[in-house]
């Protein structure tokens, strides 16, 4: 008996759909896998189920992500994150605004993975410096690259797939400009609603980096774990800590503190006696000599951060993050009972012993070569002597079970060593350090050079017949030709997941129309949607995309509507235009979860984010441009 192709197809796709949520395997694993089964089970050809690594989608791809690393690696964009930072004033609205200016236009041009890594820092420097928490800013920085992304052809990966498999069905393809009027109103629809909404949806809660570094008088910070024997089993919190991290906090007490300077200063004649809650508020934030100070309790694959923990009480087995001397660490565990935590070594599980060390978090990025890889088989004690006390995948906290953990793009490492090997090690392992650490120096001396290679590619993508592929690819060899930027610093920017994920399923695009799967799929919407206008199934088009891309990459959601896309306008008689750029524009939305794009993931770990944090403010967004996309594309790109 001889399968239907289609049933096989179908097969394929939930495999993938589940490995690709699931990340059981690495994505990449699972690309090569979706390859191998299409051209195995006899549904494409070899050729055919190899065609996306020719693609010119994926040529130019990885051209950009080539261009972006050469931009990054002078500092060309350090002017303008300098002046966001010299007017951002002491007023979150005004930084977000100046954010809502800056980038977007640059991630309308640049891949905007790396403008999310350069622009972190940036932004936790400037909260500490405005006594901020950084959770207010960092979803909006997420949001605002995806925004930008959606304005031109290359702003987004998505818009080169599209308009790649476009040209193959034998369309157009689309101009390089032409995504920009509806890419900005979305702009600036997404930049209100941040500036309206994101302090009032988004928590006041700052990452353990924040906590570790804002401490003034206990240095060293360690782990205690509190065993069965321990007089604190079932001791509240306050009374085993008198000092409990208020950083939390720290934008109300700066308010607070600021309302009682203005009321002093305001009584005439004489100088307001000193209010005791403000008091009280200001020496809860220094630490007493020898005072032991708790900073967050893991409990259950659950962190509890600072002030979170005044209402619990000690259990056994909990997991104690504290700062103090070695001498008040050492008699506090002889009183209570307490043990030095261990922490993950590279093949085994041994005691700390230096407690002068720095502890730092560090996001994993998505050019990692670690991704993938078991957390027992990355090395770093090994060759950096740097430890790994922790770890955080999507808001879950893990102190427990981390050897059998795989490394995936956004995940935070909570990590223990000097700050040279931190730095070494950083770099190695493409980890993004949050707080402590510089990156590296970049070549200023050429950063007039590769901004005039990207301006050239841009103007003669917009200006001539050329294709963004061989622009991007010329740009591309010109940055290493120029020395802006080195042959293996081009290799490691390459985005190995992006790119094997674009090989995979462009193969299954193809796979869609040679078995009739899409034409199967939109003979069921026409018999669910009998009579109904286009407008109906552009709207359901945009809704299912930027649904399913909350949870699949916004390649494989693109590369699965643009061949229905294409063959319903067949059947309606429209043009396709239209209902590839809701595709286009709903794959492009991933707001409300941190998986659903790379940024959301990589700014969860600084910002300290639960996944409830996203759907708070990604869920109005989305619905909103749900709205918009369905009354505004036909305006723009008439159905007709």
């Amino acid at each position: 008996m001889i399968l239907n192709p289609q049933f096989i197809l179908l097969f394929i796709l939930a495999a993938m759909a589940l490995l690709y949520v699931t990340r059981w395997l690495p994505t990449e694993v699972t690309s090569l896998l979706v390859i191998f089964s299409l051209a195995a089970t006899g549904v494409l050809s070899s050729e055919q189920a190899f065609s996306g690594f020719s693609s010119p989608a994926t040529v130019t791809v990885a051209a950009m992500f080539v261009l972006s690393a050469g931009l990054m690696r002078t500092g060309a964009l350090d002017l303008v994150a300098s002046f966001l930072v010299r007017w951002a004033g002491r007023s979150i609205r005004r930084l977000i605004l100046l954010m809502g200016l800056f980038i977007p236009i640059t991630s309308a041009f640049i891949n905007n993975t790396p403008v999310v890594i350069m622009m972190v820092p940036i932004l936790l420097s400037v909260c500490r410096r405005l006594n901020f928490q950084p959770s207010k800013v960092m979803i909006p920085l997420s949001y605002l690259s995806i925004l930008g992304g959606t304005m031109t052809l290359i702003g987004t990966s998505t818009n080169i797939l599209i308009d790649d498999l476009y040209r193959k069905a034998g369309g157009p393809g689309f101009g390089f400009f032409e995504f920009m009027p509806l890419g900005i109103i979305f702009t600036l629809v997404g930049t209100i609603y941040l500036l309206l909404f994101s302090r009032r949806f988004l928590p006041t809660r700052a990452p353990l980096a924040s906590l570790i570094s804002n401490r003034r008088e206990t240095p060293y910070v360690t782990e205690l774990v509190v065993p069965a024997r321990s007089r604190l089993v079932g001791k509240p919190v306050t009374e085993a800590f008198r000092q409990i991290s208020s950083l939390p906090n720290g934008e109300q007490r700066h308010r607070h503190i600021r309302q009682q300077g203005i009321q002093r200063r305001r009584l005439s004649g004489r100088i307001a006696p000193k209010d005791p809650a403000l008091h009280k508020a200001h020496s809860d934030t220094v630490s007493a000599p020898n005072q032991l100070e708790l900073l967050a309790i893991y409990r259950a694959n659950r962190a509890y951060l600072a002030e979170e923990t005044k209402s619990l009480q000690l259990q056994e087995a909990d997991l104690l993050l504290v700062a103090g001397t070695p001498e008040r660490l050492d008699q506090f565990m002889k009183q209570t009972g307490g043990e030095l935590a261990t922490v993950l070594e590279d093949d085994e599980r041994v005691p700390m012993s230096d407690l002068q060390q720095k502890v730092v978090e560090a996001v994993v990025l998505p050019n990692s070569p670690y991704r993938g890889q078991f957390v027992r088989q990355i090395g770093l004690n090994q060759r950096f002597s740097v430890k790994i006390m922790g770890l955080q995948r999507n808001g879950q906290q893990f102190s427990r079970g981390l050897r059998d953990i795989r490394l995936e793009s956004g995940m935070v490492l909570l990590l223990q060593g000097e700050l040279s090997a931190l730095s070494q090690a950083a770099e190695s392992a493409q980890l993004m350090i949050v707080e402590g650490i510089g990156g590296t120096i970049p070549r200023r001396h050429k950063n007039r050079l590769s901004l005039l290679v990207m301006v050239n590619v841009v103007v003669l993508a917009a200006m001539t017949q050329l294709s963004i592929g061989i622009l991007a690819v010329a740009g591309a060899a010109l940055m290493i030709a120029l020395r802006c930027i080195n042959v293996d610093e081009a290799v490691d920017s390459l985005s190995t997941d992006t790119l094997l994920l674009l090989s995979a399923t462009i193969p299954l695009g193809l796979a869609l129309q040679t078995t009739g799967m899409a034409q199967t799929i939109v003979d069921g919407l026409l018999v669910f949607g009998e009579n109904a206008p286009p407008l109906l199934f552009l709207s359901i088009l945009f809704l299912l995309t930027f649904l399913l891309t909350q949870l699949l990459s916004n390649n494989a959601v693109a590369v699965l509507f643009t061949p229905i896309s294409l063959t319903l306008a067949v059947q309606l008689g429209i043009d396709a235009k239209p209902l590839l750029m809701a595709v286009a524009f709903g794959a492009s939305t991933s707001f409300m979860t941190p998986m659903g794009y790379q940024t959301n993931a990589i700014v969860m770990g600084p910002g300290g984010y639960t996944f409830s944090d996203f759907l708070r403010l990604g869920v109005p967004l989305s619905i909103i441009m749900w709205l918009l996309a369905t009354f505004l594309i036909p305006i723009i790109w008439p159905l007709g």
